[in-house]
């Protein structure tokens, strides 16, 4: 049994059992190679195991061992951080280097001054803040990396890391949307800063060359967007009054910011008082705007609602007067610093109007066909092809005989439809919060032109239709083939390219979790790049290249979610290869570059300001890098890339289908991970506990993608590449070698090798094959151990998973050894990341050793002992420990010894303080141990997700 009283050794320090534990994975790994029928991870959990059986590695040992391998994590992940964002490469954060690349090569005269000025006042480029649930780690570890991975020496960010190694790796333990809108406000707050400091530069420069119209210039090279609080994909517990809240305090934000950033200046105090009165304006809206969570009845809203009209004029709904005030402040400013300062502001403000970021929504683009629907009148499919055109025929007549509606909160509180209340969410915060710029309206899993038509009509319908900036997201590998014809049907509509032309851009966006997962990452970045190549196209045959084409590329921060690991240079370099951008400018297309930051993952790269300079810097480089690129054979060769990408296609394809995928996911995977985001967790089965995965497409890209790192195998990022390689490997190596484009997209499996391991993915499937634990429970020689054993292989057996997933390990193997045998220097695992994954392993079988001696019990509410014993192999352990409480209370009764005035009736007699303390206590702790090492796993590979 498990004693977790037993007092470590106190002559043995954390760093000696982590050498002896090295040792072993070691020693381990060199008996394997000698013994190819040995798993070396699964001997290590075993030795592991058997230390604890005996009392040499105790629980303490073992908190004490993981601030250790915690804090080596976290310093490796800050040295990473630092070096990712180029802090000691070049300029570092000196955002003065900025300035050469952004004015470009003028002088002093007039056509250069205009020139500048083109180049300045246009966004080229937008970060965007996104959420979703990759809040994998706490958010006082999250402001420790950051502010560590600031310091330039080593032993610095030791000492920085030092006071937050003791803390869990776990993410915090509740996490809202106002956690999230909280630390993305964190993160766009040292985004600003650092556009304010590149602005200042870059006008500097122009003070120096055009010292008489220096103040003219508004420059706005990078933007800062977020969605936090406005993505309702996937969602329902957003509700519209929680969105207007969210919008209210960035409003609330940039006026704090206009005030903070005043000079005292005469000049600027009109500037001050509309600045004040507007932000006093906005705290009294927000005083009874409805809290998060909140279902606020009609008076709430009405309350609401009346506090947005009534101060509406005081809150100021649009930045032209702030600007007007500033254009005057600016003019009449006492010396050239304060004039400098009010530049900068202005700049701020004219680029994100009232706001501290530019708001993005995003729901699904079957949303959006329901709210469509009752007015169409029309059944069916509008995806089917079948339906296909009489469905546009059919929302091009409606488009013709579109008239506006007014939209009042009455008519918002009462809308039920989910697109039609996001429209008119977005009209009422044009129309009472800021109008200044149109708002991005992003739909998920737009597959037909019929979706963008629709949403055109929502939006015209509702008086906005020159206020939206309508995006399909093309991610799943369906909407990869059909989002060229998506954009050519609707391109086919009159009234879109009327649109398009009295708007100015066409927005698309690419998704990489959904791409990534189902045709794999390396194959998802051809795929996006080709459909680029051929929107790009479409703009030209439609005679729209004075629209802006934005690309927005929707990644994460992993390889999993399509971030390059390398750095962040080769991040920009990945999303918008140098190929594409020339071919861009041939056709005299103007493009703007937008790139998603998520999560805690994504937010670190602003989480200081040296950080959020150097990351602005290198965003910059890239935007307004000079000269050509180098000619790229993998353009040359197209007839191998497209059968290349194809073979990992159809590799991903066939994987994603295999039942055994679908067991290795769903098994016990979603239990080793957390809970990482405000999003409501995935669906439950009707008998109680999680619904049993069938298909990854059940279970969202995020989590399928942090289970594959959890179990030391990604395969979203290496599958098929072996196979594909394999029909021509010496092409395959030429383009490694001599194609940028190519060489860094493969890097990408590199990376994802080097924290992969095939004995590790098999460790984790033998622990789900009873066959494992017979041949062991034939070898076991501790009191009991052979019972356990055996038990648990009986419960395994009933699971029946073992066949399906040999087969997936076979399909897995046979790409590997196909890979290898053409990319020998692929990475491998590293020592201190294995020795993680045998830890965990052997306390999962700790766990389950406890587990079979849970006493039998009278079937409660459907749960027998016997179900309860294979939830606890899904490592459902929360669930079960809250279930065996009730089973096995450990209150006695509080009826017993009470007189009811007849003879007393059978009743428990006792308590069960044993079975809590030898079994359910233990269980729980050991579970909490399992989740503390996925947290350094996930510090090891870098993100999450």
């Amino acid at each position: 049994m498990y004693r977790p009283d037993e007092s470590p050794d106190p002559h043995r320090s954390p760093e000696t059992l982590e050498d002896d534990l090295r040792g072993l994975v070691e020693q381990a790994r060199q008996q394997a190679s000698e013994d190819p029928f040995r798993n070396p991870v699964l001997t290590i959990a075993l030795a592991i195991s058997r230390r604890m059986d005996r009392g040499e590695v105790t629980e303490a040992d073992l908190d004490g061992l993981f601030g250790s391998l915690r804090l080596q994590a976290l310093e490796e992940r800050a040295a990473r951080l630092r070096g990712y964002v180029g802090l000691d490469e070049g300029a570092g954060d000196d955002l003065d280097a900025a300035v050469p690349l952004v004015i470009g090569d003028t002088h002093s005269g007039e056509a250069d001054f205009e020139a500048a000025r083109a180049r300045l006042e246009r966004p080229r480029f937008a970060a965007v803040f996104t959420a979703h649930p990759t809040f994998g780690m706490p958010k006082a570890v999250a402001h420790a990396l950051a502010e560590a991975a600031s310091l330039p020496r080593a032993e610095e960010r030791r000492g920085r890391l030092a006071d937050v190694a003791g803390l869990s790796s776990r993410p915090d333990p509740v996490i809202t949307l106002n956690d999230e809108f909280a630390q993305a406000r964190h993160a766009v707050q040292h985004g600003r800063a650092a556009l304010d400091a590149l602005n200042a530069a870059l006008l500097r420069a122009a003070r120096a060359r055009w010292p008489d119209r220096w103040s003219e210039l508004v420059p706005q090279p990078v933007v800062i967007a977020s969605w936090v609080g406005c993505d309702t994909d996937g969602r329902t517990d957003i509700g519209w009054w929680d969105t207007l809240r969210y919008r209210l305090e960035s409003k609330c934000a940039q006026l704090d910011r206009v005030l903070a950033q005043l000079p005292d200046d005469p000049a600027a105090a009109p500037v001050r008082r509309l600045a004040e009165s507007a932000r006093d304006a906005v705290e009294r809206q927000l005083a009874v705007a409805p809290k998060l969570g909140d279902q606020p009845g009609l008076d709430v809203v009405h309350r609401f609602a009346l506090a947005l009209i009534i101060e509406r004029e005081r809150a100021q709904t649009e930045a032209g007067p702030l600007l007007a005030a500033l254009d005057a402040a600016v003019a009449g400013a006492a010396d050239d610093e304060a004039r400098l300062s009010l530049c900068v502001l202005r700049a701020g403000c004219a680029a994100h109007g009232l706001q501290n970021g530019l708001p993005h929504f995003r729901l699904n683009a079957t949303q959006v066909h329901n709210a469509v629907r009752r007015s169409l009148d029309r059944d069916g499919d509008p995806i089917d092809p079948a339906q296909r055109r009489s469905h546009l025929t059919a929302i091009n007549t409606l488009l013709d005989h579109v008239t506006a509606v007014p939209v009042d909160f009455g008519a918002l509180a009462a809308e039920r439809a989910s697109a039609a209340r996001l429209m008119m969410t977005i009209a009422q915060i044009l129309k009472h919060v800021d109008g200044t710029h149109p708002v991005r309206f992003l739909i998920a899993e737009t597959e037909t032109g019929y979706t963008l038509l629709a949403a055109l009509w929502l939006a015209e319908h509702f008086g906005i239709g020159d206020k939206v900036e309508i995006t399909p997201l093309f991610e799943t590998a369906s909407a990869l083939e059909q989002g060229v014809h998506a954009i050519e049907d609707a391109l086919r509509s009159p009234h879109w390219r009327r649109y398009l032309k009295r708007l100015g851009r066409l927005v698309v966006q690419f998704g990489y979790s959904d791409s990534g997962r189902y045709v794999g990452q390396i194959a998802a970045t051809f795929w996006i790049e080709r459909l680029r190549f051929r929107i790009g196209e479409l703009m030209v045959q439609n005679d729209l290249t004075d629209v802006e084409l934005v690309i927005f590329d929707t990644h994460g921060e992993s390889i999993g979610r399509g971030a390059h690991p390398a750095s962040l240079k080769d991040r920009l370099a990945y999303l918008a290869p140098g190929h594409a951008r020339r071919r861009n400018r041939e056709a005299n297309l103007k493009v703007r570059l937008e790139s998603s930051f998520q999560g805690s993952d994504g937010y670190l790269m602003f989480g200081t300001a040296p950080l959020a300079r150097a990351t602005v810097l290198r965003i910059v480089e890239h935007v307004f890098a000079a000269g050509e690129p180098a000619p790229d054979p993998i353009y040359d060769e197209p007839d191998f890339a497209t059968e290349f990408f194809t073979g990992v296609r159809q590799s991903m394809g066939t994987l994603v289908d295999d039942p055994g995928y679908a067991a290795l996911l769903g098994t016990f995977g979603p239990s080793l991970i957390d809970r990482t985001g405000s999003r409501p967790v995935a669906r439950q089965s009707d008998a109680g506990g999680p619904a049993a995965i069938t298909h990854p497409r059940q279970m969202r890209a995020i989590p399928n993608n942090a289970i594959l790192q959890q179990l030391g195998y990604l395969a979203n990022s290496l599958h098929g590449i072996g196979l594909a390689a394999a029909r021509a490997p010496d092409l395959f190596r030429d383009m490694r070698a001599q194609s940028e484009r190519f060489g860094r997209a493969f890097s990408l499996a590199q990376h994802a090798a080097g924290h992969s391991d095939l004995d590790v993915l098999r460790a984790y499937i033998d622990t789900l094959d009873p066959g494992m634990w017979l041949e062991r429970a034939r070898r076991a020689t501790r009191d009991g151990r052979r019972e356990e054993i055996v038990a648990i292989a009986a419960a395994l057996d009933r699971l029946d998973l073992a066949p399906r997933l040999r087969r997936l390990f076979g399909r897995l193997t046979h790409d590997h050894l196909m890979l290898q045998s053409v990319a020998p220097d692929l990475g491998s695992m590293s020592v201190r990341l294995t020795l993680l994954h045998g830890l965990r392993l052997a306390l999962v079988h700790r766990i389950w050793f406890l587990a079979v001696h849970i006493p039998d019990f009278r079937p409660q509410g459907g749960v027998t002992r016997e179900s309860l014993l294979e939830r606890l192999l899904r490592l459902d352990v929360a669930a079960c420990l809250t279930m065996l409480e009730e089973i096995f209370p450990v209150t006695p009764d509080p009826t017993l010894g009470l007189n009811f005035g007849e003879p007393p009736g059978p009743r428990g007699v006792g308590t069960y303080e044993a079975e809590h303390r030898t079994l359910f206590a233990p269980i729980g702790r050991l579970f909490a141990q399992v989740r503390e090492v996925s947290g350094m796993i996930q510090h090891e590979v870098g993100a999450f997700g």
